[in-house]
């Protein structure tokens, strides 16, 4: 199977203008490339048509230029056809409207090498090893970890003010057919990033108060900066190197986790969660503006704190060494429903943490709850409401009428109830 190796570089001067060089030409390619298919969709919705602008025709005058453009030439050219790749990916994905410019100030300089037989590693010491790379010569990495496969494309990406390289290598391992463990529910949350059905908490803070006190002062001495000003490019990157540290640890915390679960259990099954739309922002238009922003502005920055998406991204990815199958459920009612008598009730989640039901009296965890309704909804069958994909709205089922509790009519059909 296809696996990353990451490995931080020890750029020299000269080498690291040639990457920040060409990963600013990537940048212009990408952005030139966008403007001409929007507008070729702009022109072949007004009913003039023409010739496709995708990739072959892309490709075609990027040689063009190259031979005229001298600044074309300093970047390789796979390099640059790979940039054109991403673009028709991208714009196949998620539309040609709805892929964003890559803007100097926020964009992060990437470029990757697609021929891995040009690309030769050797080790030097227990430390550091050296790479070469096309164009840009024989560069340093720290050895943190051994290649293990074949290498079939580099990529070299900054990242927090350092460089580095992140190999695609096939290893050759294969997806096991069979897991002797036990299948697991997991609850995603603002309090407790994962809850498991075994009544198990995991989470960690990825930024200390200090930090947080720290970042929050450095936002303020930024609004008072001119933009442009090299104050404020220092002030940026003070700010970078705090967040970066924060999502580092949030990329080890979920990667830990990911492990665990899919190396003790043969199925983890998780809500289908659409991040992206839950952390949309609730300011609205001057027409109509929106309620309770600052509030939903605050939930949006827990759920992006706890890293739920890149959570799911780690499971699916451990779970080809070990697997363990990942099932997504619809969420609907899975923090209002008792798990041992299965009614529905607002008014038995009392708190946070707190859930007594209403009808059973029952009283547990309000997340080991869920994570444990989660759990049971994976052997159950289509609901009224929809299947289990995140195509469709999790919460289409009629509310039950008011100081009425609604009672699902679900069959257990695999997984018994814990």
């Amino acid at each position: 199977m296809l696996s990353g190796r990451r490995y931080r570089l020890a750029l020299t001067q000269e080498q690291a203008a040639m990457c920040a060089e060409f990963g600013d030409i990537c940048r212009a390619v990408w952005n030139t490339a966008l403007d001409q298919r929007r507008q070729y969709v702009d022109r072949y919705t007004r009913g003039r048509k023409g010739p496709f602008c995708g990739y072959h025709l892309q490709a075609g005058q990027l040689a063009e230029a190259k031979s005229e453009e001298t600044w074309l030439k300093a970047a390789p050219s796979h390099v640059l056809q790979q940039t054109l790749k991403d673009l028709d990916r991208a714009c196949r994905d998620k539309g040609t409207f709805n892929v964003r410019w890559r803007a100097k100030g926020r964009w992060m300089p990437s470029f990757r090498f697609p021929a891995g037989n040009l690309i030769t590693v050797e080790k030097l010491n227990r430390k550091w090893s050296r790479a070469k790379l096309p164009k840009l010569g024989w560069v340093r990495l720290r050895s943190s970890r051994p290649i293990g496969g074949t290498i079939r494309s580099a990529t070299v990406s900054r990242k927090g003010g350092h460089w580095f390289v992140s190999f695609l290598v096939e290893d050759g391992q294969l997806t096991p057919e069979h897991h002797p463990g036990t299948p697991v529910g997991v609850d995603r949350g603002v309090a407790v990033a994962a809850t498991l059905s075994t009544g198990q908490f995991h989470d960690r803070p990825f930024a200390t108060d200090g930090e947080k006190t720290r970042h929050l002062r450095l936002q303020r001495k930024l609004a008072r900066q001119k933009k442009g000003s090299a104050n404020r490019g220092k002030t940026l990157k003070a700010m970078g190197a705090i967040t970066t540290r924060a999502v580092e640890r949030r990329g080890d915390f979920c990667a830990q986790l990911a492990h665990t679960l899919t190396t003790r259990h043969n199925m983890v099954v998780l809500e289908a969660l659409r991040t992206t739309n839950m952390t949309a922002s609730a300011k609205g238009t001057l027409e109509a503006p929106g309620k309770k922003v600052r509030q939903k502005a605050g939930l949006n920055r827990a759920i992006r704190d706890k890293g739920w998406h890149r959570l799911e991204l780690a499971l699916r990815n451990a779970a080809r060494k070990t697997g363990t199958r990942i099932a997504l459920v619809n969420p609907a009612y899975t923090s209002q429903t008792c798990h041992r008598c299965k009614v529905v009730d607002a008014h038995s989640r009392k708190s946070q943490a707190e859930f007594a039901c209403t009808s059973c009296e029952h009283t547990d965890h309000a997340d080991v709850n869920a994570a444990k309704n989660i759990l049971y909804a994976a052997g159950h069958a289509v609901s009224a409401c929809g299947d289990l994909g995140v195509t469709r709205s999790v919460k289409q089922e009629p509310a039950p009428p008011r100081g009425q509790a609604h009672q699902p009519a679900l069959s257990l059909v695999g997984i018994p109830r814990l």
